[in-house]
């Protein structure tokens, strides 16, 4: 079921999401200053593009200044964007599963420093 779930949250907007968030990380490794954003743009690319049976486990206490600063530049953003989509899939009792999904990118976008995805147990 998970592998179904994935393949049609790639299709309606996971791979274009997955793309821009790995875009978005090759321009920020491009400084030495923003490899570390980048490197947190690729946890999220990875996420973006297979959600379903994966977990977010936020840390804010092992990089909080890192995460305030991304909260404070882009996270609000992005967190405020993935919080829409959540809501307006969870309109519809077929889209539920991909609005928690929508809430669970939620999470990284906010604080994706100390993050960690991990798969999910059955």
């Amino acid at each position: 079921m998970r592998f179904l779930a994935n393949v049609i949250w790639f299709i309606l907007g996971g791979l274009w999401l997955g793309i821009a968030w790995a875009l978005l990380g090759l321009l920020l490794c491009i400084s030495i200053i923003g490899i570390p954003l980048g490197m947190q743009c690729f946890k999220a690319a990875a996420l973006n593009f297979a959600p379903f049976g994966k977990r977010v486990n936020t840390h804010f206490e092992r990089h909080p200044i890192a995460n305030l600063l991304w909260v404070i530049l882009v996270g609000w953003e992005m967190a405020l964007g993935y919080l829409f989509a959540g809501i307006l899939c969870c309109v519809t009792i077929i889209g539920i599963p991909l609005g928690l999904q929508a809430f669970k990118m939620t999470a990284l976008a906010l604080l994706p420093f100390g993050a960690t995805v991990t798969e999910q147990q059955r």
